[in-house]
């Protein structure tokens, strides 16, 4: 399919400056209108001021945005947009229509523009039941076949967090801790799965991705990146808001692909909104830490 790099982007990586991709299915699946649109806006903030280039990534009228004007992200906020994973480009392009690229279609499109470093909430992973629906995300397939470095909060705790690390070692994709040696599980910071690896700044993960790249495998990274402590749910009331939704799923025998959608809305109802709001807490530190990232991947090749 094609693609169209905005000018602003095209330059940055030109000139060997940091870039990182931002998704927008986060803004216009994720968030609710007009927060979305907020926080479209200050993500891309976050970045400039760390004099890092912002490249929100969709497809609009059948064509790739690797870099979304002020009217792209207008329209990923406010137009009603299908989500699109790798499998859906080609169908979006062969229609002409606009969708809002998921981790998986954004890491993949990023790559394609020679973008290294990607800012996400929180990364997609195998789902609880997966053993019977066989419901994976095709982030993790993806990430086993593109070069791109992806921060994440880990994965969010309705899914099968155990099951995601296995299928991630047996894609050979590396994890590393971002100053921990415990993978976080989105709203909290910690799960009860320990990491082998981690890392303490941007730096060590700058060489380790130019590791990556000399062994020619072309993996990508995860960078588990976990909210700050003052930021995260509290995890009491985590507890007791995804037991009572976990029951509920039960009760109304829903299954599948059906689960985690109820989960997350229910999630959010059940928490009257706090769980949004440390989704955005710690999406803007992704952001913040992906830039560090870049940052120091672009000095990296000065």
């Amino acid at each position: 399919m094609s693609f169209v790099v905005s000018t602003e982007v095209a330059e940055a990586l030109a000139a060997n400056k940091p870039v990182v991709a931002l998704e927008s299915t986060i803004i216009s699946h994720g968030l609710p209108r007009p927060r979305n649109h907020e926080a479209a806006i200050e993500f891309e903030n976050i970045l400039r001021e760390q004099g890092v280039t912002p490249a929100t990534i969709a497809v609009l009228d059948g064509v790739a945005q690797i870099g979304l004007d002020a009217e792209g992200v207008r329209r990923i906020s406010e137009e009603q947009l299908a989500k699109a994973s790798v499998r859906d480009l080609p169908i979006i392009a062969g229609a002409g229509s606009s969708a809002a690229t998921t981790v998986a279609a954004t890491s993949h499109l990023a790559a394609l523009a020679g973008i290294r470093v990607f800012a996400t909430g929180g990364l997609g992973g195998v789902h609880r039941g997966a053993s019977s629906t066989f419901d994976e995300s095709a982030d993790l397939s993806t990430l086993a076949v593109t070069p791109i470095t992806v921060v994440s909060a880990g994965v969010k705790s309705v899914l099968d967090i155990a099951a995601t690390l296995e299928r991630l070692e047996t894609l050979s994709v590396p994890v590393l801790g971002y100053g921990t040696k415990t993978f976080p599980s989105f709203w909290l910071r910690e799960s009860a799965f320990q990491l082998d690896w981690s890392v303490e700044n941007a730096a060590q993960v700058a060489d380790v991705m130019f590791a990556q790249d000399s062994l020619g495998h072309g993996q990508g990274i995860v960078v588990a990146n976990p909210i700050p402590l003052d930021q995260q749910w509290d995890p009491a009331e985590h507890n007791r808001v995804l037991e009572i939704a976990l029951a509920e799923a039960d009760e109304k025998g829903i299954s599948g692909k059906a689960v985690t959608p109820f989960l997350l809305l229910r999630i959010v109802e059940l928490s009257e909104g706090r769980s949004l709001e440390v989704n955005l807490d710690l999406a803007r530190n992704n952001v913040r830490v992906a830039g560090e990232i870049a940052t120091a991947w672009s000095a990296l090749h000065a």
